[in-house]
């Protein structure tokens, strides 16, 4: 699947990295629960360019941001969880910084021979980092000669370690970054037919910009998760205590009308699980989606609803799957976004999970080797489907 967005970009076909410091910005940004990383697709993600360049004999600096440590140290946030994993993945030592640009990072940089690897300390305990300061940015960029993006993740970010460097040092897209322009920029400019979009997720105003545009390249968009209940409100619905958001019902009204008069079909739930309150524990029931009692709140598409759309799935050309379809972290609102899972799994067409929960949900239920790619990165894959400019990428052209 070719992609225009990998136009001007160099690659790691074009860099022979042997005896050279080269500084790999990667999406380590795991979920850590006391000390334990929880899901650890990231960092396995990251694996193949470190071993490329590691293998040709690079003396590689990897950096990357971890949680919101607010541009300070945060032993909470220390990247050293993530060396462990790292090392394990790789089979070989990694070297782990106690600072960011500090004397013992630039210490141990220097000291590197070929085919060794230092992890840095989180980016972001450096408040230069999301600043995108000069003088954190020239630091960065003299701890390495060549700097190669694999951080698809954070790449609509300008930050130091992602707009900066590259316009200190020779800049290269890593094989994870590469995939994933490959993938979402060819199913933005060329989707096979017929292209579903499914989304769901808490809020529409999230979504509005890439609802827009995919409304004019699929053939289909399905609604889950609370943002359905929005799109049902414009419908007429009375969806008794379930979250909307009230200010974008107009807009969402406008939006299915205008999906409509191009010929997209909108599908909406026509069941839901629901529940007295927003709890694990709480009991739930299924009813029709313009019989939902006023004490209740939806928290998952129905089964019937859910089939529909796995219908729908089993004949695209292309899927685009961004938001889960209801609370799919408890068992009693997990069966909407594991049907979807499996529709996506089962289906012959080119199928993409937009990253965050969603891939998280995939995971989950052992189905993410079934799909053709899952993202790492949520946010940069809906601005990659609204259209925008990635700057960490704009930063890779020469």
């Amino acid at each position: 699947m070719s992609s225009p967005l990998l136009d001007g970009v160099r690659t790691l076909a074009d860099l022979d990295a042997s005896g050279r410091r080269v500084f790999v910005r990667a999406d380590l940004n795991v979920p850590i629960r006391d000390g334990v990383i929880t899901d650890d697709l990231r960092v396995q993600s990251s694996v193949p360019t470190l071993a490329h360049l590691l293998d040709q004999g690079a003396r590689v600096v990897v950096a990357s941001h971890l949680g919101r440590p607010k541009g300070q140290p945060d032993p909470a946030s220390s990247m050293a969880p993530v060396g462990e994993r790292l090392q394990e993945l790789l089979g070989r030592e990694v070297v782990v910084a106690n600072d960011v640009v500090g004397d013992d990072a630039r210490a141990k940089a220097e000291a590197l021979q070929d085919g060794q690897v230092l992890l840095l300390e989180n980016l972001r305990w450096d408040p230069g980092e999301t600043a995108n300061d000069d003088a954190f940015a020239d630091a960065l960029a003299g701890l390495a000669e060549i700097y190669v993006d694999d951080a698809f993740g954070a790449s609509h970010r300008a930050h130091a370690s992602i707009s900066g460097i590259p316009a200190r040092l020779p800049g290269y897209a890593g094989l994870l970054l590469e995939r994933e322009l490959a993938v979402l920029g060819g199913l933005h400019a060329e989707p096979r037919h017929p292209y579903i979009a499914v989304l769901g997720g808490a809020k529409v105003s999230d979504k509005l910009t890439v609802l827009e545009n995919l409304l004019t390249r699929v053939d289909a968009i399905a609604v889950g998760g609370a943002m359905a209940f929005t799109f049902l409100v414009a419908e007429g619905i009375d969806v008794g205590s379930s979250r909307i958001e009230s200010d974008q019902v107009d807009t969402v009204r406008d939006l299915v009308a205008a999906a409509r008069d191009r010929g997209v079909e909108v599908l909406l739930p026509s069941d839901v699980v629901v529940a007295a309150e927003f709890a694990e524990d709480a009991a739930a029931t299924t009813v029709a989606a313009t019989e939902i009692p006023s004490d209740q709140m939806g928290l998952d598409i129905g089964p019937e609803t859910a089939s529909r759309y796995a219908e729908t799935l089993s004949s695209a050309g292309s899927v685009f799957w961004n938001g889960p379809m209801g609370v799919f972290e408890w068992a009693s609102f997990a069966a909407g976004t594991r049907t979807v899972a499996q529709a996506m799994a089962a289906s012959a067409g080119f199928t993409v999970v937009g990253g965050g929960d969603s891939a998280a949900a995939i995971r989950e239920f052992g189905l993410d080797d079934r799909v053709d790619h899952v993202s790492t990165g949520g946010g940069a894959s809906l601005e990659l489907l609204e259209g925008k400019e990635l700057p960490g990428v704009v930063a890779l052209r020469h």
